[in-house]
C-alpha cells in the first residue's frame, strides 16, 4: 500500500552538506537555529530525505525543549519519519518517543495537550498508542475546551484503527455521555462527530431523541446533523420523512452556511415540488442577504442547476432571482440574466421586461465605469426576450432606440441590430420604427451603427414622405458640397508656405474638382481640411455626423450611402409621380456620391479610397444614370429576400438547439408498469407523496439509467514498453480539466523479483508532476497498479516521458526501461462554444497570437474539408448554413471553441478551388495565449490531408 501523506511542502534545496548543519543547529543553544533547523529537516523528510542520523540529535537535543514552535516542528517531524521496518513492525527506537508523548498529554500547558491530541490523530501505529490510551481518555474531562475537543478526535482517531474497538471498547459511551453534558459547540460537534463516524445508531437515537432542539444547536454541530441525514436518507429511503422534517426545521438557521447546506440537502433528497420549492427560495433569500460576490456565483450555479431539472418551479421564481441584478458586479449580473432569459413564459415576460428597462433606465442616470457593458448586456436581453415574444417589441424598441448614439459603441451596435431584427419580424411598428430612426440618426457616432442604420432607411422606408424624409436626412448629415474647399494655385502656395508653418494638413495637387454647381473644374488646389466634431446651432446641424466620419477616411461608410441613395431614388421613381422631381433628386444623389468619390481621390486625406469602395460607389452612379427593370429587382428585392432567410435560419439553428435540449430517452418496451393510485400511501407525509409520483414518473421517462460501461475506455489505454520488455507497462489516461491521472499497471514477466522498482517520469510543457515516485517490489511474473498525478495549467500540447528503474539479485547495476512518449492531446481540453459575430469580430481584432496554416488535402470538396476540420478540431461553425451552401468555388467559414480554462479559440477558414480541383487557401487559427494558437495549429497541419 501507498504511504499515507498528511503534509505536502515544495522543497528543492536539499544537499548532503545542509544535513551537517541542521545537526549543528540542533545541537546549539540558540532556538531561533533550532526552528529554522527543524523546518528545514522537515522538508527535506517530506521530499525524499531518509536523515537517519537526526533522529538521535533530535531526541538528545530537542525533546527536553520547552518552546512551544520548537515542540510543534518536534510533532510534524515524527509525524512524517518512517515509524516501521519493512515488515511492518514498529521500531525499538520509537518507544523512546512514547514516554514524550505521554509527559505531553499530561502537560500543565493546554497547548502542548492539545497539539499532543491532534498528532495522535494521525497515528497509525497501534503498538505507539497502546500504552497512552490512559491519558487519552483523562483529558476527555479536562477544564479547558480546547484540549477536550481534540481527546474526543484523537479517541475517534484511535476508535476507527483496525484495532481500535479492542483498546476502546466503551468509547462509543463515554462520547455520547460528553455529548449530552459538553457546553462548548466545538466539543460538541466533535463528540456528534465520533457517533456519526464510529456508532452512527447512538448518533441517530441522540438526535431523534433532541429532534425539537436541533434548531437551537450551534452551526457547527447543525452541519454534521446534515451529513448524518444525508447518509442516512441515501442508505434507508423508507425513513426520509421524518429527517425531511428536521432539514426543513433548518432552514430558517440564522447560518447562511447551515442554511445553503439545507437546500442543497433536500435537492439531493428529494425531488418532490415542495421541497424544490423551499429550496430555491432559499437559495434567492441567500441571494440577497450575502454581500460576497463569489457566494452569490456559488448560489446562482445551484439555481441554474435546478432550472435544468426542475423548470416549471424555477419560473415561479424567476423575479426573485432578477433581483440578483442590483449587484454592481457584472458577472453576477449576466449569470442572472443567463438563468432568467430560459426561464420565460407568456405569464411572466411583461414582468421581466419592464423590470429590464427600469434597469436601463438606471444606466443613463449616473455614467460609472461599467455602465455602458451593463446596458450592453440589458440591451441582449430584451432583445432576446423581443424575439421569442413580438408583443412585447413595441414596448421596449422606442426606448432602445435612445441609445443608437450611446458612447460604448458595442452597445450601440446591439441596439441597431435589434431594431433591424424588429423590424422585420413586426411589420406593424415598421412606420414607427423608421420615423424615430430618420429624427435620431443624426445622434449616431459610429460608423458600424451608422451603416447598419442606412441599410434600415434603404430597405424600410416605402412610402413617399419615409423616401424623401430619408433622402433629407442623409444631406442633413453629410453637410453642405463640396467636402473640401479649392482655390486658386498662387493661393495654393501661399497656404502651403502658411500651413508648413502651423503644421496644419495642406495638400497642392492637379487633378479635377467637384463645384458647387456639380460642373467639374481642373486647377491647381490647395485644400486645408479641418476636422472638428458636429456641433448644433439652433436645432440645425451645422456639420453631420456622416460628414465628420467621412473626412477621418471611412470610404466603406461612403459606399453605404451611395447604396442607400441609390435604394431610394429606385424606390422614389415607383411611389413620385412627378418625373421632375425624380429627376431633380437624382442628380442631388449623383453630385453627392460623385463628391465622395472625388474627396477619396483627391490628396484632402491621407489615406485615398479602397477599390472595393469606389467600385461600389461607381457601380452606384451608372445604375442611377441608366436603371433596368432587372437591376432594379435585385437592389430592391434581393437584399431584402437574402436578410428574411438569415433572420429564418437563425430562428431554424435556434429550434434545433430548443429541440435537442428537450430531448429525453423513452423507457424499454418490456420494463415493469408502476401504477400509482394502486399503491399503499399510508401514514407518508405531503412530501414523500410527492416523491413517490415523481420517481413514478422519472421510471416512465426512462430518467433511471443504470450506469453503463464506457466502451471508449479501452481506446486510452496506451502501450509504454514493448512486449520484449522484462518489464511491460501499460497506462490509462484520464483528463479531467486540471488534472491528468495515469493509472500505470506494471508486469514483472520475469522469474526473480524486482526490488526498489521505481516509475521515473517527466514532463514538457504546462504540466508538473504532484507526487514524488515511490519505490515497490515486485515478485515474479506478477503486476503492480501504479498512480502518477499531474497538474495542467494551461492548454497546451504537453508530454510526458520517462522510464521504469529496477534492481535484481543477480545484477549490481540498475536496470532502465525507457517508457514511450504519452502526448496530452489539445482536444482534451477545448469544447465547441458559441458567440455573437460581434463578439468574435472584436476578439479576432484583439488577441495577439496567430498561426497561419497553408491549405494542404487531398480531399477537393470544400464543404467536405470543413466538416473534416470542424471533426478534427472539436470546434463550433459558426457560419449559417446557408452561407455555405452552393458551389462558387470559394468558402470561408469561422470557427470557435472555448477551453476549460477560459482561453477562447478562433479560427477562419479561407479556401479555393483550383482548375486542378484542388484546395488551397489558409486556417488562421488567433487566441490570447501562445499554447493555444501554437498547439491548434499543429492539430490542424497532423489532420488536415484527411482520413482519421
Amino acid at each position: 500500500m501507498e504511504k499515507s501523506c498528511s503534509l505536502l511542502i515544495h522543497f528543492d534545496k536539499g544537499t548532503p552538506a545542509l544535513a551537517n548543519e541542521i545537526k549543528e543547529a540542533l545541537e546549539g543553544s540558540d532556538v531561533t537555529a533550532k526552528v529554522d533547523a527543524m523546518k528545514k529537516a522537515v522538508m527535506l523528510l517530506l521530499n525524499g530525505e531518509t536523515l537517519p542520523q537526526l533522529f538521535i540529535t533530535i531526541i538528545r537535543y530537542v525533546l527536553p525543549s520547552e518552546d512551544h514552535t520548537i515542540q510543534k516542528l518536534l510533532l510534524l517531524y515524527l509525524e512524517i519519519i518512517e515509524k516501521t521496518d519493512s515488515k511492518g513492525r514498529v521500531l525499538p527506537e520509537m518507544i523512546l518517543i512514547c514516554q514524550n508523548l505521554r509527559n505531553n498529554l499530561q502537560h500543565p500547558n493546554e497547548y502542548i495537550r492539545g497539539v499532543t491530541l491532534r498528532f495522535l490523530c494521525r497515528l497509525n501505529e497501534v503498538d505507539i498508542i497502546e500504552p497512552l490510551i490512559p491519558s487519552i481518555m483523562s483529558n476527555l474531562e479536562h477544564r479547558h475546551p480546547y484540549v477536550r475537543r481534540n481527546a474526543i478526535l484523537a479517541v475517534m482517531a484511535v476508535y476507527k484503527l483496525p484495532q481500535g474497538e479492542q483498546l476502546l471498547a466503551d468509547a462509543p459511551e463515554k462520547i455520547e455521555n460528553i455529548l449530552t453534558t459538553e457546553q462548548d459547540p466545538s466539543a460538541k460537534r466533535n463528540a456528534f462527530l465520533m457517533l456519526f463516524q464510529c456508532a452512527q445508531e447512538r448518533a441517530i437515537n441522540y438526535l431523534l431523541t433532541h429532534v425539537d432542539r436541533v434548531s437551537d444547536w450551534g452551526d457547527l454541530l447543525q452541519m454534521v446533523v446534515l451529513d448524518l441525514v444525508r447518509k442516512v436518507c441515501r442508505t434507508n429511503k423508507g425513513e426520509k420523512g421524518k429527517y425531511i422534517k428536521i432539514i426543513i426545521s433548518l432552514l430558517n438557521a440564522p447560518s447562511a452556511a447551515v442554511v445553503y447546506e439545507c437546500a442543497g440537502t433536500l435537492v439531493s433528497l428529494s425531488s418532490a415540488p415542495t421541497a424544490i420549492r423551499a429550496a430555491a427560495n432559499t437559495y434567492c433569500q441567500l441571494l440577497q442577504s450575502q454581500s460576497d460576490n463569489n457566494v452569490k456565483l456559488i448560489v446562482l450555479d445551484r439555481l441554474n442547476e435546478l432550472k435544468s431539472s426542475h423548470r416549471e418551479i424555477m419560473v415561479d421564481m424567476i423575479m426573485d432571482v432578477l433581483r440578483a441584478l442590483s449587484s454592481p458586479n457584472l458577472d453576477i449580473r449576466r449569470k442572472t440574466l443567463d438563468i432568467v432569459l430560459e426561464l420565460i413564459t407568456p405569464r411572466n415576460i411583461n414582468e421581466v421586461v419592464l423590470t429590464l428597462k427600469k434597469e436601463v433606465m438606471k444606466t443613463q442616470s449616473g455614467e460609472l465605469e461599467k455602465n455602458g457593458e451593463y446596458r450592453q448586456m440589458l440591451i441582449q436581453a430584451i432583445h432576446s426576450c423581443a424575439v421569442k415574444f413580438p408583443e412585447v417589441a413595441s414596448t421596449v424598441v422606442h426606448l432602445l432606440m435612445d441609445f443608437l448614439g450611446d458612447n460604448n459603441v458595442a452597445s450601440a451596435i446591439d441596439v441597431v441590430v435589434f431594431v433591424r431584427e424588429i423590424i422585420e419580424t413586426n411589420p406593424k411598428l415598421r412606420v414607427s420604427i423608421v420615423t424615430r430612426l430618420l429624427d435620431t440618426f443624426y445622434q449616431i457616432r459610429a460608423a458600424r451603427v451608422c451603416s447598419c442604420a442606412l441599410w434600415i432607411i434603404g430597405e424600410y422606408c416605402i412610402s413617399l414622405s419615409e423616401v424623401e424624409s430619408g433622402i433629407a436626412t442623409i444631406k442633413q448629415c453629410l453637410g453642405d458640397l463640396p467636402f473640401y474647399s479649392a482655390s486658386e494655385e498662387g493661393e495654393a502656395n501661399d497656404s502651403s508656405k502658411k500651413s508648413q508653418q502651423v503644421n496644419s494638413t495642406t495638400v497642392s495637387s492637379r487633378r479635377p474638382a467637384v463645384l458647387a454647381d456639380g460642373t467639374y473644374a481642373t486647377q491647381s488646389a490647395a485644400s486645408e481640411t479641418a476636422f472638428s466634431p458636429p456641433t448644433v446651432v439652433q436645432g440645425s446641424l451645422t456639420a453631420g455626423n456622416l460628414r465628420s466620419l467621412l473626412l477621418t477616411g471611412d470610404f466603406f461608410l461612403g459606399a453605404v450611402v451611395a447604396c442607400t441613395l441609390t435604394k431610394l431614388i429606385l424606390r422614389l421613381e415607383e411611389v413620385q409621380p412627378s418625373k421632375v422631381e425624380v429627376n431633380k433628386t437624382t442628380t442631388n444623389a449623383l453630385l453627392i456620391i460623385v463628391s465622395m468619390i472625388q474627396l477619396g481621390q483627391s490628396s484632402a486625406l491621407p489615406h485615398p479610397i479602397d477599390n472595393d469602395s469606389y467600385d461600389r460607389m461607381v457601380l452606384c452612379v451608372r445604375l442611377l444614370c441608366n436603371t433596368g427593370n432587372e437591376v432594379r429587382k435585385i437592389w430592391l428585392n434581393s437584399c431584402h429576400e437574402s436578410f428574411v432567410k438569415m433572420l429564418s435560419d437563425k430562428q431554424m439553428r435556434e429550434t434545433e438547439e430548443i429541440k435537442a435540449k428537450a430531448q429525453i430517452s423513452h423507457s424499454q418496451p418490456d420494463d415493469l408498469i408502476d401504477f400509482y393510485h394502486l399503491k399503499s400511501r399510508r401514514g407518508m407525509s405531503q412530501l414523500e407523496l410527492e416523491d413517490a409520483v415523481q420517481d413514478d414518473l422519472k421510471r416512465a421517462t426512462g430518467e433511471f439509467v443504470k450506469d453503463e460501461t464506457d466502451a471508449n475506455k479501452l481506446n486510452r489505454v496506451l502501450q509504454l514498453t514493448g512486449f520484449s520488455d522484462p518489464v511491460y507497462a501499460e497506462a490509462y489516461v484520464t483528463v479531467h480539466h486540471y488534472d491528468i491521472v495515469l493509472d500505470v499497471t506494471v508486469i514483472n514477466r520475469t522469474k526473480e523479483t524486482l526490488q526498489n522498482l521505481c516509475l521515473e517520469l517527466a514532463t514538457m510543457g504546462d504540466l508538473k508532476l504532484v507526487e514524488r515516485p515511490q519505490n515497490y517490489t515486485l515478485a515474479p511474473e506478477s503486476s503492480k497498479q501504479i498512480k502518477a498525478n499531474i497538474k495542467v495549467s494551461s492548454t497546451e500540447t504537453g508530454v510526458i516521458f520517462g522510464n521504469i528503474v529496477y534492481e535484481t539479485s543477480n545484477v549490481f547495476d540498475r536496470m532502465v526501461v525507457v517508457l514511450n512518449d504519452i502526448h496530452i492531446d489539445i482536444m482534451d481540453y477545448i469544447s465547441p462554444a458559441v458567440c455573437s459575430d460581434a463578439a468574435f469580430r472584436t476578439m479576432w481584432a484583439e488577441f495577439e497570437w496567430e498561426n497561419k496554416v497553408a491549405v494542404n488535402t487531398v480531399i477537393q470538396d470544400e464543404k467536405d474539408f470543413l466538416d473534416h476540420i470542424i471533426k478534427s478540431t472539436n470546434m463550433k461553425c459558426l457560419t449559417a448554413l446557408s452561407a455555405l451552401e452552393g458551389e462558387c468555388g470559394f468558402l470561408a467559414a469561422n470557427l470557435y471553441a472555448k477551453s476549460v480554462f477560459g482561453e477562447d479559440a478562433l479560427v477562419n477558414v479561407s479556401i479555393e478551388k483550383q482548375a486542378d480541383s484542388k484546395l488551397s487557401g489558409y486556417i488562421r487559427i488567433r487566441s490570447k495565449t501562445q499554447g493555444i494558437a501554437l498547439s491548434l495549429g499543429d492539430k490542424i497541419t497532423l489532420k488536415q490531408k484527411g482520413g482519421s
